[in-house]
């Protein structure tokens, strides 16, 4: 089984959830936002990826021979869930590997904060962390 890279969003993939976070997103102020993990793979209140994402997705899932899984926090699986909970990291997070061979936090929020929203900052970010291969 290929390890996955988990991209958990800070939302709820439900019709409620997208519309509180539409609602937090146009009420925060643009340097702190309410998910930085959206901002990267939908670029503001787009309900589908943006270009750029797919294209990272893409590149990520070549050359790291992973699984790009994108979750909001009510999707969880279990083991992902407990994981993510026994962390304590707060959402939006970045996790990869299995659950057979172990789960590890890849980007924390401040870390996905930090790409601005840019996807190949992101990727490079998974370079710099030894996730994608220099």
């Amino acid at each position: 089984m290929a390890p996955t890279l988990y991209i958990l969003y800070n939302a709820n993939g439900t019709a409620f959830g997208k519309l509180s976070y539409g609602y937090k997103k146009l009420t925060s102020s643009a340097d702190k936002p309410v998910c930085a993990a959206c901002e990267i793979t939908h670029g503001g209140l787009r309900l589908d990826e943006n270009t750029a994402w797919k294209e990272a997705k893409t590149q990520i899932e070549k050359e790291g021979g992973m699984e790009v899984k994108q979750l909001h926090r009510d999707e969880l699986g279990v083991d992902v869930k407990e994981f993510v909970e026994q962390a304590g990291e707060p959402y939006p997070l970045v996790v990869s590997g299995d659950t057979e061979n172990g789960l590890k936090v890849v980007m924390n929020k401040s870390e996905l904060g930090s790409c601005g929203g840019d996807a190949q900052k992101f990727v490079a970010m998974l370079r710099q962390k030894g996730v994608l291969e220099s």
